[in-house]
């Protein structure tokens, strides 16, 4: 017996983001050279350059009104920042152009939004939207020390050692902070488990179905 998932886009996830939905249906009608002109717009954006003099030429020059460009170009803009966010290991051009063709966008078009997220734009397109996305600090430097209490207030505690560590973060902040021997075996001992879970996971395939 065999399973077979339902069709799920391989970048947009369940669910269509209502701004690409709404490009889906103003596409219609136009012309190759307009959308070229818009998407190339778009992608010069992404890449972090100003792009305002070419959209208002562009809203100057065409037939098309504003209201209407404007919701084909933030169509554009999603399709391209979704796209690229997933590494090509996992997106595969032709199922990216399938997805295209089930939001009933013209071939022509697909052909044009493929050669973006798949040409030599891509990585300069990962680069301005992993710079442009939100996160968290990276550590730069790490430094830690074995030290020895000889006396303390609590007899109890007197000879035991300690880890002290210091990080340095990307923003240029510092953390120091003194961890027991207990305690970062511990820590050793979860790391050490992690990584083993996620090299078995890297052995396994996410669902496998026996006849």
């Amino acid at each position: 017996m065999s399973l077979t998932p339902a069709k799920v886009s391989s970048f947009l996830g369940g669910r269509i983001p209502p701004e690409i939905e709404s490009m889906s249906r103003n596409l219609k009608d136009v012309d190759q050279e307009t959308f070229r002109k818009l998407l190339k717009a778009v992608v010069s954006a992404l890449e972090g350059r100003d792009c305002r003099g070419a959209m208002k030429a562009l809203a100057e020059s065409s037939v098309l009104p504003q209201e209407r460009l404007g919701l084909i170009v933030a169509g554009m803009h999603r399709v391209l920042s979704e796209a690229v966010r997933v590494p090509t290991s996992l997106l595969k051009q032709e199922a990216f152009k399938e997805d295209l063709r089930e939001l009933r966008i013209p071939e022509e078009f697909i052909t044009d939004f493929s050669s973006v997220v798949f040409g030599t734009r891509r990585v300069a397109l990962e680069a301005a939207t992993s710079d442009n996305d939100p996160h968290l600090p990276s550590v730069e430097e790490f430094r830690w020390r074995v030290d020895v209490a000889i006396s303390s207030s609590s007899l109890a505690r007197a000879l035991q050692p300690s880890v002290l560590m210091q990080m340095k973060l990307s923003d240029g902040s510092f953390h120091r902070f003194e961890v027991p021997v207990s305690r970062f075996q511990e820590l050793r001992y979860n790391v050490a488990l992690i990584l083993k879970e996620m090299n078995d996971l890297e052995k396994r395939g996410i669902l496998k179905i026996q006849d």
